[in-house]
Formats: C-alpha cells, structure tokens, sequence
C-alpha cells in the first residue's frame, strides 16, 4: 500500500515550491507553429548600405539563421520555410510558379539548413545567390501563392501560420496594376485562412513608403499588446532582429490558466495569465538507445508482491500512518481533501498603493490580460483598469491556479498603455500579478551588533556608489554557462572547429571602475582602515585543535531503554527520534538495520518491541 507523500503530487501540479517551478506546465497548443520566410532576391537587394552597413540581403540572412537557431534550441517542432521570389531560376512543388525559388520546404529546422543559410551570408553568400538563383521579373501574387500550396502540403496541425516578407523595394512591381491587384487578392485569400501576413521593410534611398502597396497586404494586429505595421524601415540588423523577435513567437498564455475573475455574484471576466520573466535552465538529457540512438521511453507498472499480477490504478489505495495507525484513502478522497476551491481570481477588495511593500513580492510576477471568451470582458477589465490606476490603488484576490493548487493571495498593480515617438507600444493595459505572503513567510530577524559607519566614511561611500552607477537592462547581461552550452552545441551540430567564443558580460571591468573611481578607493581606506593594514598581505589564523582551544568534547551518545522505545511505540512518535538515534537503538537492543532511511528504522523497531 502507497504512502501518502508518494502520492501527494501528481504531474498535474507542482505548486508553491521553488520560484521558477511555479509554472513548470505546458502551454495549451492544439498544433505546431508554423514561419515561412518570403525574401525578395531582386538586384536591390543585394546593394550595400551607406557606413559600411551590409546589404538588405545579408541582413536577412543573419537575422534567418537567428531565428533558425532560436528555434532549434527552444521549440524545435516548430516548422519553418525560407522562399525566394523575383529570381531567375524557378524552383518550387511541380514548378508551376515562375520566379519563385523554395530554398526550404515548410519543415522542422536542423543544422543542415543552418549550414545552408550561412552558404548566402557575407560577400560568398551573394555570388552563391546570384549562381544558384539569380535575379528575375517579380510576381508577388505567385509567390504568396506558392507559400499557401507550402501550408496546404502539410499534413500536421499548425496552431499558428505566419509569413513575412524581406523586400526593399515599397512597389514591388514597379506600377504594374494587374500584378498588384493578383497580390492583394491572395494576399486576402491567405489571412482568409488564418495566415498572418508581416512585413519586414529594410532601407533604400529615397525612404519605403508603405502607403504605396504593402499597407493592403499586411495584416492588421492580432490584438492591442502586439507590434502593428511599422512605418520606418530598419537600416540596422539590430532593427531588424527585434522586430523579427516581436512577430515570430506567438504569446501564450499559461495552460488551464484562462480563468474567470469575479467581481462578485454573477460577474465573471476572463482573463489569460501570462509568464513576464521566466528563469531559463538547460534542457534536461534525453536518453537513448545506445545500439540505434533513437529515444529511451520508459514505462512504470505495479505488481503485486505475492502473486506478481498487474496491479491497475483501482487496486492501490493511498495511506497515512496517523498516531500509529495506518488511515487509508481512495484517490478521490484525496483529490476532495486536496482542493481548495475552483480555479480562478476572486476579488476580495482594494487597497492604496502605499499598502503594497517591497518585501511583499515572493516571487516574479504574472501579467492578467482580458479574453474575449466571454463577451464584453475587455470593455469592463478596461474601465476597472482604469479606474483603479484613476485612484492609486491595487486590487486584492484570491487565486486558484489548478484544481490541486493550494489558493494564494495576489495583488493586481494596474499597468496603463504606454507608446514611444512611434507609436509603438512599450507597455501593455493589464494588471501585474504580485504575490503576496502568508503570515509564515515573514519572519523577523535579530540583526547583529556591528559598528556604525561614521557621517564621513557614508558620504565618500555615497560618492563611490555615483561614480559606478549604470543605467541596467537585464538583456545586456546573458548567462555564460548556457550561452557556452549552446555554442557547444551548435560547433558539434555544424561540424564547426571551435564553438563561437563567448564573453562574460557577468564579470566586473576593473579597468573602468579604476578609472572612474580615480582616487576615490584610496581615499575611502584610508578613513576606514588603520594606516598598517594591507588585506593582501593578511592570512587567517589557524584554527586550534578543540581540546587546545578549550572547546565542548563531543557530546556522548544518549541510550534509550526499552520502556522509553515502547512508550514512543504506543505515542506514535518514534518519527520525532533523529536517524543517529534510531540507529543506536536498533544496535543497542541487536536489531539488524537492511536500510538506512528513517521509514525502515522505525519499521524494523516497531517489529521488534511488538513481538
């Protein structure tokens, strides 16, 4: 019969553990997300920009490669597809489009098509180009055609169809009506079907002007927190890849976690619950098969222990031992004594802003965004939004993430919509979940008697501090470790030498900080340290022996007699005895130990003094 704890938590639930185990849960997908690359290869694109900035065609090859990478690493089912359109040579399924070249079908990226697109970077790259392809007439129509045959070939579900357009040129068929209205018209017919039309506009003298065709093509924000068109063209590969990481990963929202916020009775709101920042860790090792390589699944079935019979779900019961009795339990009794209450945000009241502390925040936060699921909820999350941003207070709830997770208390911070010159969005409407502590998660600490810091030696310290303060962004500083992980692994995918060097943003520049600092160190020393003082030259004293030293001897071990055993026997508190003690006890009364965890000590000694 199972103990209780081996069955405490199922793979449904992994709460109120560690900060980034939170929400260790898959996101709800009903398919695969699919990407396909439509990238003009007309002669303007392979000019070089001014300041030596490389040709519109090389940057879309980097930022290709980027997002191949990327896709590898962090969702490697995805499918992705790289089309070429105004070429000379024609390649495409049954080559019934002219001037359409598909380099990539519509499939899951590897290192082979890796290698494939570092053949067209840089200055080889262009002359591989123009051998392979070649420059052509341009029919826009035939290639976003071409790109829905690619959708349609595919067998698999896709979640998420999206495409994007590389072009420096804003008209494409240099005013030929027909062509434009043939591309506007199956540009149409695709988002008809779902697919997502962006485009990714880079510089050309003159300036691209949007108006002129591609406004029509494009599809329009799939909701208000997403990127629109954007009207400047990117002149810089930095550009050029944050734009392509704002469009080509869809934002989902935690799995089960589109709940419902009440406002009270019979006013319900949906809401999607949505990860900000998320720790990222190494991707456990798959093991395999060491005669093929393919994956090792591994399978977990109970037998009985006597007659060795396949045991079934209904033929385990779940068990607690309880002042030396052993209560058992069905699953559904323990699902039922497990749940709190549905899963959801109930509102509890508000609160002034100046109420919420900075040792309130447990852990990182989560965003509360409106679903339109159940109509008219985006109207009224807006006006309680607003209304709570009008009055400088925050909204007190109690949350529910799954049917097993034990309820906690959050406060929702209400975040207003910000744009930049561009009219771009910065910050999304939405409420910051915070989360707030229990009781026993405060506790108050004794602080030890330390000097105090004269006025002087805190004002050269605040001087100090001026001196190396920096504007932080948490993008600048990636983590070593894993960026070292993956370059490994890309050398070992590529067949590369040496994997791509990585530097250590994480180290401090001793060099800078000496020269902005100047005499500011020596100075603070010289008012906190005696003049003899060299901590270089200072080694730590040796520790004496305990007997030299004066110290306690160990303590001598503590005997037992039986009456005291039988006595936690009859109490049921043979578990408040430490291992070492249950250890001396099993060899003081000649009990042979099998194990050595407290579980089988305490059986093995209940055994004996019951017998």
């Amino acid at each position: 019969m199972a103990e209780w704890n081996a069955y405490y938590q199922n793979k449904d639930e992994d709460v109120d553990g560690e900060e980034g185990d939170e929400f260790e849960v898959d996101y709800k997908s009903t398919g695969r997300d699919s990407l396909v690359f439509l990238v003009d290869a007309s002669k303007e694109m392979f000019t070089n920009g001014e300041d030596g900035e490389p040709s519109p065609f090389d940057m879309t090859m980097q930022c290709v490669r980027s997002v191949y990478t990327s896709k590898i690493i962090s969702s490697d089912k995805d499918l992705v597809a790289l089309v070429f359109y105004g070429t000379e040579q024609s390649k495409n399924p049954r080559n019934t489009f002219k001037h359409v070249y598909v380099y990539h079908d519509l499939d899951s990226p590897g290192a082979r098509r890796v290698k494939d697109v570092d053949g067209l970077h840089g200055e080889n790259g262009a002359q591989v180009a123009d051998e392979t392809m070649g420059s052509g007439k341009t029919n826009l129509g035939e290639a976003l055609w071409c790109c829905s045959n690619l959708y349609s070939d595919v067998k698999l579900r896709l979640s998420h169809k999206r495409l994007m357009i590389f072009t420096c040129r804003d008209t494409p068929h240099r005013g030929d009506s027909e062509r434009d209205r043939q591309a506007r018209t199956k540009a149409g017919d695709l988002k008809e079907t779902g697919v997502v039309i962006d485009l990714m506009h880079l510089m050309k003298p003159g300036g691209f002007d949007v108006s002129l065709f591609f406004c029509d093509v494009v599809s329009p924000p799939e909701d208000e927190a997403e990127l629109g068109l954007q009207m400047e063209p990117c002149g810089k590969l930095e550009d050029l890849q944050k734009r392509v990481r704002a469009k080509e990963r869809k934002k989902r929202s935690i799995a089960s976690l589109r709940l419902n916020l009440c406002l009270g009775e019979g006013m319900n709101v949906a809401v999607g619950v949505y990860i900000t920042v998320r720790q990222t860790k190494k991707p456990n090792a798959d093991k395999l098969y060491r005669d093929n390589n393919e994956p090792v699944r591994t399978k977990t079935r109970l037998y009985h222990t006597q007659t060795g019979s396949l045991l079934l779900p209904s033929d385990t019961k779940r068990a607690q031992v309880y002042a030396g009795r052993q209560i058992v339990m069905e699953k559904d009794e323990v699902d039922v004594i497990k749940k709190f209450s549905d899963p959801g945000l109930e509102l509890i009241g508000f609160k002034p802003m100046e109420r919420l502390k900075l040792h309130h925040h447990l852990r990182s936060a989560v965003f509360i965004y409106p679903e339109e699921t159940v109509t008219g909820s985006a109207c009224v999350f807006t006006a309680l939004l607003r209304r709570c941003s009008e009055r400088n207070v925050f909204a007190l709830c109690k949350y529910t993430q799954m049917h097993n997770s034990p309820p906690r208390f959050l406060a929702l911070v209400p975040q207003r919509e910000e744009l930049d010159e561009g009219q771009a969005q910065i910050e999304a409407p939405g409420f910051h979940g915070i989360f707030l502590p229990y009781a026993d998660d405060i506790r108050t600490l004794d602080a030890p008697q330390l000097p105090t810091a004269s006025d002087t030696q805190v004002e050269k310290m605040k001087e100090i501090v001026h001196k190396l303060r920096f504007k932080y962004r948490s993008d600048a500083f990636e983590n070593p470790v894993l960026q070292q992980h993956y370059r490994n692994l890309e050398a070992l995918a590529l067949d590369l030498m040496d994997p791509e060097h990585i530097e250590d943003h994480t180290m401090p520049k001793v060099k800078m900080m000496d020269q902005c600092l100047g005499s500011l160190a020596q100075e603070f020393k010289d008012l906190v340290y005696p003049a003899d003082y060299n901590p270089e030259g200072k080694t730590a004293p040796k520790r004496k022996p305990a007997e030299e030293a004066g110290g306690a001897e160990k303590k001598p071990k503590v005997e037992m007699s039986e009456d005291e055993l039988r006595a936690h026997v009859q109490k049921g508190t043979l578990g408040k005895l430490t291992v070492p003690m249950l250890k001396d006890a099993c060899k003081q009364f000649g009990v042979k130990v099998t194990g050595t965890k407290k579980q089988e000590l305490i059986d093995t000694l209940k055994a004996q003094l019951t017998k």
